[in-house]
């Protein structure tokens, strides 16, 4: 048996994605930015699947814009805005993904923009009053906070919409990582007072390799990318007419079915760590289970034993895949950075992120429950009847 649990990382795409691709992969096949039938054929696809993203953000089709994925949108948000935008402070938190710390870092050493990292709650997530306080000093500088929605690691949420309406109140930008929340959770543009959220594909069972940025019509920016007039002359190179596609599919099916696979995955995670629970009573859970969290996303940590450092190890050897924190921080030995800002050095932790979708079974969890019973040793029934 293979258990997939590291949806967060990327999902597994769906048949009727595949499908709508292949078919275009087989029929369009013209390049967007000709004038001939084929050309148009493309441009049509690429139009069309940008007016269902945006119909399902409710935002303008002028402000939704094809990337490779989230980290291009992401460093194409916070760059642009330093470069055509003259911010000159950024406010982040230390919890954030690598695409935005590195894309920090760049701007810091290479634009002179200085940054400002705000103190977490005790689950990771920025304070709201750290922020107030913060706009409040950099009164009269051009200001661009970026904040992911929801923690790639722990699941844990912020009011984004708390935040939206303070970053407007002291007029600084807002820009805010949402790719593990696109296709997850109802985004309003509308009524959420933002200027850049970013998403990509593969994390709501679409392809790898697409993704989107939103830009506010209330801000100019300049191609990240540059070469052709694609993208409505933001984005130079010929678009990835299938990926794009296979994004706007995903998209609708998952808004499509939002809230039935919402409740059937609250409710296999809520077995799953309930359980999980009874197996090891002395795990610690870092995702906000009573308060605001990412109903995919279960972050744990196991007591530090010599089985437990080996047990994302031994679960793949039985099949199953999990991660222990951020996939783009596979190979690397330094530890989740997430983790180390919630809690300081974790040398007495095994931290392991499950991570659901709605493909997933409770047959599944009654295996990985026994699995890993097994391997660190636990005497409890693993199949014990959650309450």
């Amino acid at each position: 048996m293979r258990v997939y649990l590291d949806n967060a990382a990327s999902t597994p795409v769906l048949p009727e994605v595949i499908e709508a691709m292949s078919g275009l992969m087989r029929e369009a096949y013209g390049n967007p930015s000709s004038i001939h039938k084929e050309g148009r054929e493309g441009r049509t696809i690429i139009e069309s699947a940008r007016k269902r993203v945006a119909a399902r953000l409710n935002a303008s089709i002028g402000e939704i814009f094809f990337t490779s994925g989230g980290t291009e949108a992401t460093n194409m948000a916070i760059k642009c805005s330093v470069r055509d935008l003259c911010v000159t402070d950024i406010v982040s938190s230390a919890t954030e993904h690598h695409c935005v710390l590195h894309s920090l870092r760049d701007v810091q050493q290479n634009c002179k923009v200085r940054l400002h990292m705000l103190a977490l709650d005790e689950w990771g997530r920025p304070s709201l009053d750290s922020l107030d306080t913060k706009l409040a000093e950099l009164a009269g500088r051009k200001v661009l906070v970026t904040l992911m929605h929801a923690n790639n690691e722990t699941g844990n949420l912020i009011d984004l919409q708390a935040f939206g309406e303070l970053c407007k109140a002291h007029g600084a930008l807002l820009h805010s990582d949402t790719v593990q929340t696109t296709g997850h959770l109802d985004i309003d543009l509308q009524t959420l007072p933002i200027d850049f959220i970013t998403g990509a594909a593969h994390k709501f069972h679409g392809p790898k390799g697409v993704g989107f940025v939103y830009v506010s019509n209330e801000q100019i920016v300049r191609p990240f990318v540059d070469g052709g007039s694609q993208e409505r002359n933001m984005r130079g190179g010929t678009e990835n007419l299938y990926g794009i596609a296979g994004l706007a599919q995903a998209f609708e099916l998952a808004y499509e079915h939002l809230e039935d696979r919402r409740t059937y995955i609250q409710d296999l995670r809520h077995d799953f760590v309930h359980r999980l629970r009874q197996l090891e009573p002395k795990i610690r859970v870092n995702t906000d289970l009573a308060g605001a969290n990412l109903y995919t996303v279960l972050s744990v940590s196991f007591p530090y034993t010599l089985k437990s450092e080996l047990l994302l190890f031994n679960l793949d050897i039985a099949g199953i895949a999990a991660s222990g924190g951020s996939a783009c921080s596979s190979g690397a030995d330094a530890g989740s950075h997430v983790i180390s800002a919630m809690y300081g050095p974790q040398d007495d932790m095994v931290t392991v992120r499950f991570s659901f979708s709605h493909l997933n079974t409770a047959e599944e969890v009654d295996y990985v429950l026994g699995k890993i019973s097994g391997f660190l040793g636990v005497t409890r029934a693993a199949n014990a009847t959650a309450v």
